[in-house]
């Protein structure tokens, strides 16, 4: 089943990286939930606007990973994820530019995300959302 959890997971991340919510909501189960690095669970019906409202925050997110450790219905994913923040009503701008490193891990049942898990240091993006206010 590790073989079917890669290409799922790939293609899912291909499909945040494409910035496609329809694509998106594709891969998930009726029971997903995608868990956040503060441990806030969040359902498939948050999913569409959640989604939406990440990616006209940070237009240009990307996730890049770096290595894959498959164990039966789960991967975890290594890399980073980074972007540019942009506050509500502004325009990306250079200096709010971030990254950092990150682990998902996806489970993944006859093809499709139960879960997608997050960890991640948000400190930088944090940093760029409290610049961009104080400006």
């Amino acid at each position: 089943m590790s073989e079917n959890a890669r290409r799922v997971a790939r293609k899912f991340v291909a499909a945040i990286n494409a910035h496609d919510v329809a694509a998106i909501l594709a891969f998930l189960a009726p029971k997903f939930v995608m868990v956040d690095s503060l441990g806030n669970r969040l359902p498939r019906e948050q999913m569409p606007s959640g989604w939406k409202q990440y990616f006209s925050m940070v237009p240009d997110y990307w996730i890049k990973v770096q290595e894959e450790i498959a164990d039966k219905n789960r991967i975890f994913l290594l890399g980073q994820a980074g972007g540019t923040y942009v506050a509500p009503g502004g325009a990306p701008q250079a200096e709010n530019k971030w990254q950092s490193e990150a682990v998902w891990c996806a489970t993944v049942s006859r093809g499709k995300l139960t879960e997608w898990r997050i960890w991640a240091d948000n400190e930088p993006i944090r940093e760029k959302m409290r610049a961009a206010t104080s400006r």
